[in-house]
C-alpha cells in the first residue's frame, strides 16, 4: 500500500476512533441460529413459513422444467440467476408487469412500479418528481432514504415538522407549544402550524407550487402509527386547490394492518386520498425489494426519470417469484391467522413489560416501558444503557438490539423488541424475567446523581412519552 493510501486510512481510522469514544461504533455481527429472535423485522414469520418456502420450490422447478422442454434451444431458457439488465434495457419481463398489476390490484392503486428495494423507491420517487418551486414537508423521524431522496430532489424547500403532531401514541398528549416541544424532545413545530404558514406563500396558494408531504405508516423505532385521516383533512384545509400531495412509506405497515395485510391506507379506506404509496418487502413480507403505488402517470416518468430505476439491474426472476408467491398467500387470507395471533402476542407483550416497569419503578434513565394500546409489534425500551441491556439479553439466547444515536435522537437510546407470528408467551415471559434481572442489578448499584446530563436528556424524552390519570391497557 502507498503512503497516499495509508494517510487515507490514517484519517479514516481517526473518524472511526472518535466514534468508538463516543461509544457509537458499528460493526456486523451474525445471530447465533439457537437464539430467540426478537429482533428481526419479520414481523409475521414468512420467509421461514413452510407453505411460502413449498409455493418458492415448485415455483423454480416449473420454471426450469418449462426451459429444459424448450426443444433444445438455449435462448429459450430463462435465467433465473440474473436479469439481464436494467428495466429499460433487457430486464423487464412479461412476469415483472403481470406482477406489478397484481400488487396494484391487491392495494387498491391505479398501478405500480417495483424497485430493487424501497429505500430505491423512495429516492427514486423523491429525486425525480418534486420539481424547482416545489415544497417537501417531511416527518422529522421519516426514513433516511426519504432524507437521501429529498437530497436529489429539485424541490426549492424541505421542512421538517415534529412527529408528535401526527402521532397516534401521542394523540392529545403534546400541545403546539414550545415548552411540549422540548419535552418530546422535538424542535420543530407541528404539522398545522407548518401548512398554516405555507399556505400564506402566494405560489402555493396560487398552485404554482406543489407541497409533498412524507410520512411513515408504522415508525421503525418507536413502533407508532400515524393520524393518517386527520394529516389528509388537514392538507385538504390549508391546500385546497388540490396541490398537496401525501406520499406514505408503508414498508413496516404492509403485511401487518388492514385486511389481509393490506397496509394502514387501506385499512382506513383512503386509497384514493393518498398520492403515493412505497411498500418494502423486506419487513413482514419475508422477502426482498419494494414497489411505489401510484398512478399510471406517475408510473410512465419514474420509468423515465427515477435513476434508481434506469441505472441498476433489474429484479431476478427468483427475486420476483418470491414477491408474488407472498402476494398469493395473502391473497388466500392465509395471513389472516397469523395477524391475529400476532397482534394477542402485542397485547400480551405490552402489558407485561409495563407491569414490570411499574412493579419495579426503576429510574427512567435505567428502563422506562410506555403503557399504550398500540397494535405495533415494536415495542421500544428506553434505557441510558441499551448496549448493556442488551449483551445481558443476548447473553441468555434473546436477540434485540440497541439502538443508538444518531439512528435515533440523542437522549432517546433505547433496546427494541420486535415480535414475530413465531414467538410465543412462554418466550415473552422468559425475556421479561432476564430483563428484570439486569434491571435490578442496575438498581443496586450506585445510581448517576439526577442533574447530570443523561438523566436530564433521558427525562425529557420520556415525560413526552404519556402522562395520563387512567390505565390505556
Amino acid at each position: 500500500m502507498t503512503g497516499t493510501r495509508r494517510r487515507l486510512d490514517d484519517t479514516l481510522g481517526e473518524v472511526l476512533a472518535r466514534r468508538k469514544t463516543l461509544n457509537r461504533l458499528r460493526k456486523l455481527s451474525n445471530t447465533p441460529a439457537n437464539f430467540i429472535d426478537f429482533s428481526s423485522n419479520g414481523y409475521l414469520s414468512l420467509s421461514t413459513n413452510p407453505e411460502i418456502q413449498k409455493s418458492l420450490l415448485s415455483r423454480l422447478q416449473a420454471e426450469v422444467a418449462t426451459s429444459e422442454d424448450s426443444n433444445g434451444s438455449r435462448n429459450a431458457r430463462r435465467s433465473l440467476l440474473g436479469s439481464g439488465g436494467s428495466r429499460l434495457l433487457d430486464g423487464n419481463s412479461p412476469f415483472a408487469e403481470s406482477l406489478e398489476a397484481k400488487i396494484a390490484s391487491f392495494h387498491g392503486a391505479e398501478a405500480a412500479l417495483l424497485f430493487t428495494s424501497a429505500y430505491d423507491a423512495n429516492t427514486g420517487l423523491l429525486g425525480s418528481v418534486p420539481q424547482p418551486g416545489d415544497v417537501i414537508l417531511y416527518d422529522e423521524l421519516i426514513h433516511a432514504s426519504v432524507h437521501d431522496g429529498m437530497r436529489m430532489s429539485r424541490a426549492t424547500r424541505r421542512i421538517p415538522f415534529a412527529h408528535s403532531s401526527i402521532s397516534e401514541a401521542q394523540q392529545g398528549r403534546v400541545a403546539n407549544t414550545k415548552e411540549s416541544r422540548a419535552a418530546s424532545g422535538s424542535k420543530n413545530q407541528g404539522l398545522d402550524h407548518v401548512l398554516r404558514e405555507l399556505a400564506k406563500d402566494e405560489r402555493v396558494t396560487n398552485c404554482q407550487a406543489n407541497v409533498f408531504i412524507c410520512v411513515e405508516g408504522l415508525y421503525s423505532m418507536d413502533g407508532d402509527t400515524i393520524l393518517l385521516k386527520e394529516i389528509v383533512e388537514t392538507v385538504d384545509r390549508y391546500l385546497p386547490s388540490g396541490n398537496g400531495y401525501v406520499i406514505v412509506d408503508e414498508a413496516h405497515s404492509v403485511g401487518v394492518f388492514g385486511k389481509d395485510g393490506r397496509g394502514l391506507v387501506c385499512q382506513l379506506g383512503l386509497e384514493d386520498r393518498i398520492w403515493a404509496r412505497v411498500l418494502g418487502f423486506g419487513k413482514a413480507m419475508g422477502c426482498a425489494g419494494g414497489v411505489v403505488l401510484c398512478s399510471s402517470i406517475t408510473r410512465s416518468y419514474l420509468i423515465n426519470y427515477a435513476r434508481s430505476l434506469i441505472y441498476t439491474t433489474s429484479m431476478t426472476f427468483t427475486s420476483l417469484a418470491s414477491i408474488d408467491v407472498v402476494y398469493d398467500f395473502l391473497i388466500s387470507g392465509q395471513s389472516e391467522p397469523l395477524r391475529r395471533h400476532l397482534e394477542t402476542l402485542i397485547y400480551y407483550t405490552r402489558h407485561q413489560l409495563h407491569t414490570l416497569y411499574t412493579r419495579l419503578k426503576p429510574n427512567r434513565d435505567t428502563l422506562y416501558v410506555e403503557q399504550t394500546t398500540l397494535k405495533s409489534p415494536i415495542i421500544p425500551i428506553l434505557t441510558a444503557s441499551p448496549r448493556s441491556l442488551a449483551e445481558h439479553c443476548q447473553r441468555f439466547g434473546f436477540m434485540v438490539r440497541p439502538i443508538v444515536s444518531p439512528t435515533v435522537p440523542l437522549g432517546s437510546e433505547r433496546v427494541r423488541v420486535c415480535l414475530h407470528y413465531s414467538n410465543t408467551k412462554e418466550q415473552v415471559d422468559e425475556l421479561c424475567s432476564v430483563i428484570e434481572v439486569w434491571v435490578k442489578s442496575q438498581m443496586a448499584e450506585v445510581m448517576p446523581q439526577e442533574n447530570t446530563e443523561s438523566h436530564k436528556k433521558v427525562t425529557e424524552i420520556t415525560d413526552g412519552f404519556i402522562k395520563e390519570d387512567k390505565p390505556r391497557l
